[in-house]
């Protein structure tokens, strides 16, 4: 999500690197499972208190970064508990264009990680910033409309070249918006048909409380384009913004029952999702534990499948992975 983001607990941030001591100790020795063999979370974000290598944008301040740190060990020692063993990393505003701090993390952990960057649209030829982050493994781009009106930031030339690369290429755009933006992604989607595209935070749908039905409608209206996926990930943000999140359950079955579960992904929107009395277990529980609609196939597409296919499907070495 792009906020100012909560301070994390220090009760879950002890517990985190507890956690991360000990998962550390015995990979020393063992083996771990095969990365394929857990489920995967879909949208996570990463980054280190070391500026000094890794600077963010100068639009943005160390002060910004709550919790100071949350890297790619502080987030395994969050998920791995729970049977995540691969995560797809979404490129953090704190970076902006700057994507080395997930390459990074992609490369210390192969088959782990997959990756959705951020691209200058503005660019002459976004393109080729694209293509040469897929050479490096990324998956994804994430697009935002920022202070933009959506028919301005869709109608850009950036846009038509990224849509296109994407769809001539295999990778996925990734919109991250509110309903307003629905439409206006039917239309690119309709212009782009070969292109993937991976709506998050199901377009934040329930930001203000409620689920409202029109902007539930509109979302649905996407799923006659078959490439389009849906992630239903951040439960903190939207709707009663308390666990067990069950207030989701009408609107995750009725896309399930309009996109199919292999075009949704669950996922947690860490470290969000792990502040202020909300929990990793509380996120997945709603999808593996507390919807009884969720036939054990639903689960294994929304919990894994429909992410390997989308982000891992061309980039998963066939390699274990030492903890």
């Amino acid at each position: 999500m792009t906020q100012q983001p909560p301070t994390q607990s220090r009760r879950e941030f002890l517990s985190a690197s507890t956690a991360l001591t000990a998962g550390a100790l015995a990979g020393c020795s063992t083996p771990g499972p095969s990365v394929k063999s857990g489920f995967i979370d879909a949208h996570v974000h990463v980054w280190t208190p070391d500026t000094a290598t890794f600077p963010v944008d100068p639009s943005f301040t160390k002060a910004a970064m709550q919790p100071a740190s949350f890297t790619p060990e502080e987030l395994l020692a969050l998920a791995r508990p729970h049977g995540v063993t691969r995560v797809v990393l979404i490129q953090m505003s704190f970076y902006r264009f700057d994507n080395r701090y997930m390459l990074d993390a992609m490369r210390r952990f192969p088959g782990v990680f997959a990756g959705v960057g951020i691209v200058d649209d503005k660019a002459a030829r976004p393109q080729d910033a694209m293509r040469e982050l897929a050479r490096r493994g990324v998956r994804g781009f994430r697009i935002n409309p920022g202070s933009q009106t959506v028919d301005a930031w869709l109608g850009s030339p950036g846009m038509t070249e990224m849509w296109k690369c994407a769809g001539d290429d295999g990778l996925a755009i990734c919109p991250l918006i509110g309903p307003n933006a629905l439409s206006g992604i039917a239309a690119m989607c309709a212009r782009f048909p070969k292109t993937r595209v991976v709506i998050d935070h199901f377009a934040r749908i329930g930001v203000s409380g409620e689920f409202i039905e029109a902007d539930i409608a509109a979302l649905c209206a996407l799923a006659k384009f078959p490439h389009v996926h849906v992630k239903a990930s951040a439960f903190y943000a939207f709707g009663q913004k308390r666990a067990p999140y069950l207030d989701f359950g009408p609107m995750i079955r009725r896309l399930r029952d309009t996109f199919g579960p292999q075009r949704i992904m669950w996922a947690t929107d860490c470290p969000y999702q792990v502040q202020r009395g909300h929990t990793y277990a509380d996120s997945i529980a709603l999808i593996r534990d507390r919807l009884d609609f969720l036939s054990s196939t639903d689960r294994d597409w929304l919990l894994g499948r429909t992410a390997e296919k989308v982000f891992f499907a061309s980039v998963i070495p066939t390699t274990l992975i030492v903890w």
